[in-house]
């Protein structure tokens, strides 16, 4: 197992609560975290991006440092970590995305992949005149195929021709070409998603409660192999540790207590737009009501794994074992520490603690 940050490059990163300290999203911050994590052994971090946040009293994510740009920064102060910029379809051309992530390849020598979103949120690009008509909610991944194989074509060849429609490359020209091999990621959950993902992505995000994660991460793989593929799986999942399990899960009822509620209508109000089922938009549209555990929508609708450090690990082992091969840990501004759990309990360090990729 390995372990993984999803960076915290929005404002007030991945918790929609006012009972947290707020605040707006700096470089430094994002290099700290990235840099501290590569000394203490975590394997990726992912940058998002969001053009438009959702508001609320705590302003949330309505400030979002450009995830490419941010990428490149950190990939030039760090030596081991893997580096996942995302790309949002409908605000970039592929010829234009290919030659950023061969930059950031270079850059890194050869720690750069590419998050693929196929962008649902309506209001981030109606603002931009990007919107491709509501069709798009149902269309969206057929796009995103097209899109991964513009992109491979342009890192295979260099200069190349390609048609379809969405996509028109005449003698198009992407020097440097990669010089390693390009993971593509996505998080696909409704059976578009994840037929996108069994197809042409390398790992797949999922964000769901403990109970159902054996089950997602089950059909992908039996996807994948259908495909002669194999897909891996990152779970996304929250943590709150603390020195006591107490002192843990008061922190988490004290988050859930006083969510930001505005924020969180803003957001299942758009998610509500989106006609694709099954999906990640759909998931949220019902978190307000779950538990911690099992995905409540302060917590981005990811289940959250609290309690003590050495709680945290055993839990940790016990998704890992009974639920996903590989677990992906989620990160924010929590302040999570691996040499936390390890100095409680370093037995559980190499078992628990490294978790997230399925290879």
């Amino acid at each position: 197992m390995k372990l993984g940050i999803f960076l915290p490059n929005g404002r007030n990163g991945y918790i929609l609560s006012k009972a947290t300290s707020l605040f707006n999203p700096t470089f430094q911050h994002n290099k700290d975290i990235s840099v501290e994590g590569e000394q203490n052994g975590f394997d990726m971090v992912l940058s998002m991006m969001k053009y438009r946040g959702f508001g609320g009293e705590t302003g949330y994510w309505d400030a979002c440092l450009e995830t490419f740009t941010l990428m490149a920064g950190i990939a030039a102060v760090t030596n081991r970590i893997e580096l996942f910029p995302s790309v949002t379809l409908l605000a970039h051309h592929p010829a234009v995305v290919a030659r950023m992530v061969a930059t950031i390849d270079d850059i890194s020598n050869g720690r750069c992949g590419l998050n693929v979103v196929t962008g649902w949120n309506k209001p981030e690009y109606t603002q931009m005149g990007m919107w491709r008509g509501d069709e798009h909610y149902n269309n969206r991944y057929e796009l995103a195929k097209d899109y991964v194989r513009a992109l491979k074509v342009l890192w295979q060849e260099g200069q190349a021709t390609y048609h379809s429609d969405n996509f028109d490359l005449e003698d198009c020209a992407c020097f440097p070409q990669p010089k390693h091999s390009i993971k593509i990621v996505a998080a696909g959950q409704s059976p578009a998603g994840m037929r996108f993902v069994a197809e042409i992505g390398d790992r797949n995000f999922v964000t769901a409660g403990i109970a159902q994660l054996k089950e997602i991460v089950q059909r992908l793989k039996a996807s994948a192999a259908e495909r002669g593929r194999a897909v891996g799986t990152y779970a996304c999942i929250q943590i709150i540790a603390a020195d006591s399990d107490r002192e843990a899960r008061e922190m988490t009822e004290g988050l859930m207590s006083d969510p930001d509620t505005g924020a969180i209508a803003n957001f299942i109000s758009s998610a509500k737009l989106d006609t694709n089922q099954g999906g990640i938009a759909e998931y949220m549209r019902t978190s307000l009501s779950r538990s911690p555990e099992d995905g409540n929508m302060a917590f981005m609708g990811m289940p959250v794994v609290h309690g003590s450090y050495k709680r945290v690990a055993e839990k940790l082992d016990q998704i890992a074992d009974e639920n996903v091969q590989f677990s992906k840990l989620r990160g924010g501004d929590s302040g999570f520490r691996r040499e936390d759990i390890a100095a409680h309990d370093p037995r559980r360090l190499s078992a628990g603690m490294q978790c997230s990729r399925l290879t």
